[in-house]
């Protein structure tokens, strides 16, 4: 009965051994890099943030494209836009 017992405890202890090493070699080896956008950065116009081409927003006006990195700085870009040329026009 003793025998049967060391023998199981032998069993169990190499399946721990067996298992940790295993754990080790699969997760000791590099995973792959996040894929990397190609292209180029552009700048929004109103916070000044660097963002990938293919993520930005753009608005094309009078030949020129602008970029933003939100609807929110594209938003602002318009209101302050329209408002350089209402002080412009007025003064």
């Amino acid at each position: 009965m003793l025998r049967l017992l060391l023998l199981a405890a032998l069993v169990y202890l190499a399946v721990q051994i067996f298992r940790f090493f295993n754990n080790i070699k699969r997760y000791s080896q590099p995973s792959s890099p996040p894929p990397r956008l190609k292209g180029l950065m552009v700048k929004d116009e109103i916070c000044g943030l660097y963002l990938p081409l293919e993520e930005a927003l753009h608005e094309k006006i009078d030949g020129q494209t602008y970029y933003f990195c939100s609807k929110e700085c594209r938003r602002r870009f318009f209101e302050e836009r329209k408002n350089r040329r209402f002080n412009h026009k007025s003064t």
